[in-house]
């Protein structure tokens, strides 16, 4: 405590230099002296957009930015200040990238929600100094793990569990048309046209037209938006609902299938896909390579 207080007490002082107009004054007197005030004078260049754009830095606050800078190429070779300078810069990460990363990615828009900065910093520090640990490590990362899930599924659900009752809706109704068939995985599926060659099994790589849409019929993706060109990839790496539905096709079919939500993207949100959405594709099995 008393090494931040002396550290504040030194950004004062600088602060108070530089409002008053006693920046660092130039001195020519030698090739050197010149070179050294160009090389500082060219590093400036788009440094206020770099600042506002990148940082996050309000420039009215330039004084302040200053003031740091000084500080830092001042500290020189100093061990004590280097690690100061050091904790300042990860505390900044934590409070501008890590902090806002994790809120949005847990509570996406509902900024009713957040993390515990408190709790972060106790746990941060009892891993650093190894004291104070209410867990190792390892037990640390697997509660993070586990936790970060249970979290993001509850305020998913809260924000669009309507997705998730419509989709069921959906399923239900569906299911009762003419021509609707349904895996024992749950997806549903209607034939369009039949096809008489190979099943893919999960290994294989196959060629597809497709069209995914949602409910409300908005169109997300298609291989028509990729340039045109049939898609390949291995039946294993795409979303269950599609494994299932394209290992019980055969070459030369083409077939709507209908994915629940939880064989699709279940509570995450997937580009423009909200949670918990159930999908409907039409599907052209083109190829087995």
């Amino acid at each position: 405590m008393k090494k931040i207080f002396s550290m504040a007490a030194v950004a004062i002082a600088v602060a108070t230099m530089m409002s008053c107009g006693n920046n660092p004054k130039p001195s020519l007197k030698s090739d050197v002296d010149t070179l050294s005030y160009a090389i500082g004078m060219s590093q400036s260049q788009g440094l206020m957009d770099y600042l506002a754009n990148a940082k996050g830095v309000d420039t009215t606050y330039i004084a302040e930015f200053l003031q740091g800078v000084n500080d830092g190429a001042n500290a020189g070779d100093d061990k004590k200040k280097a690690a100061y300078f050091a904790g300042i810069e990860i505390g900044q990460q934590i409070a501008n990238n890590m902090m806002k990363g994790l809120n949005y990615n847990l509570f996406g828009e509902d900024s009713t929600q957040t993390v515990s900065l408190n709790n972060f910093m106790a746990g941060f520090v009892s891993g650093v100094t190894g004291k104070d640990s209410k867990m190792t490590v390892n037990e640390a990362d697997s509660v993070a793990e586990v936790l970060f899930q249970r979290i993001k599924a509850k305020s998913q659900e809260k924000q669009f569990g309507s997705n998730k009752a419509e989709g069921a809706k959906f399923l239900a109704a569906n299911a009762k048309k003419e021509g609707v068939k349904t895996l024992p995985c749950g997806v549903q599926y209607k034939v369009l046209k039949d096809g008489n060659g190979a099943m893919p099994a999960d290994t294989s790589i196959v060629v597809v037209n497709y069209e995914g849409r949602l409910i409300d019929g908005t169109v997300f993706d298609s291989n028509k938006s990729h340039g045109g060109e049939p898609a390949t990839f291995r039946v294993g790496q795409v979303i269950k609902g599609w494994q299932e539905a394209l290992k019980a096709m055969s070459v030369g079919s083409e077939w709507e299938i209908y994915i629940p939500q939880e064989l699709a993207y279940g509570a995450n949100q997937q580009g423009s896909i909200p949670p918990f959405s159930l999908l409907i594709f039409k599907v052209e099995l083109l190829e087995i390579k």
